[in-house]
């Protein structure tokens, strides 16, 4: 990853536009990460895993089996 300081990042902003579109680009403030350029290809796969399911599949088929075949018990317990 590539790190770029937040002035050079303000005086080199085409560049660092550029080298976001190959790799994330990490922003430095007194020493630290404060921020990261990503391209748009990179940013909406993001995006699209943090929306992705954070159950497997089976698990989420075995739940609803069992909320099926469970469920005058469930609706009793929620009364």
């Amino acid at each position: 990853m590539v790190e770029m300081t937040a002035t050079d990042a303000k005086n080199r902003f085409g560049q660092l536009l550029e080298m976001a579109q190959a790799e994330p680009v990490a922003i430095q403030k007194n020493g630290r990460d404060v921020a990261y350029v990503v391209s748009v290809e990179q940013f909406n796969a993001l995006r699209e895993q943090a929306a992705a399911p954070r159950v497997r599949p089976a698990i989420e088929r075995l739940m609803a089996r069992s909320i099926e075949r469970r469920r005058s018990l469930y609706e009793a317990l929620a009364k």
